[in-house]
């Protein structure tokens, strides 16, 4: 399992202007095969809120092994809110993507302070979100042909 104390771990919190050419190519190619190529999702991944986003990086070794975007309140939603959320194919099941979550609540109050949390979940990951302390509200929706739920972290 994946450990923030791992020798083999890095995190970077970063905001869109202090992302080099490359970390933010990295960042686009994983959202790519995450988003587009494996949930075969055509949709408008530049929707104009990365340059006002810090972007969470966890590399493995010299891999981008996770990744969020950490949106502040009036963003997204009334509340700072974390998306994009993704860990790279070959980094699932080996704790990615609970590093990634643990780090970007502890980041988004770091970035933001103390509130809620709020999250457009895919309806499948409901159960994932709800072990750091998600709880759903309103009702499913489509996005991109994918069954998603909005939830917040009090």
């Amino acid at each position: 399992m994946l450990s923030a104390s791992s020798p083999e771990i890095s995190i970077q919190c970063v905001p869109f202007d202090s992302l080099t050419p490359q970390q933010l190519y990295t960042i686009i190619q994983l959202r790519n095969a995450v988003f587009v190529v494996e949930q075969n999702c055509v949709f408008q991944d530049a929707d104009g809120k990365d340059p006002y986003c810090h972007h969470l990086m966890i590399w493995h070794k010299n891999e981008l092994a996770a990744y969020a975007r950490l949106v502040p309140p009036g963003v997204s939603y009334e509340y700072m809110s974390i998306g994009r959320v993704i860990s790279s194919g070959n980094m699932r099941r080996m704790g990615a993507g609970k590093l990634l979550m643990k780090e970007a609540i502890n980041q988004c109050k770091l970035l933001f302070g103390e509130g809620p949390i709020k999250i457009g979940a895919q309806l499948y990951l409901k159960e994932f979100y709800s072990s750091f302390g998600f709880e759903a509200i309103g009702s499913i929706y489509l996005e991109d042909d994918i069954e998603h739920i909005h939830m917040i972290r009090k």
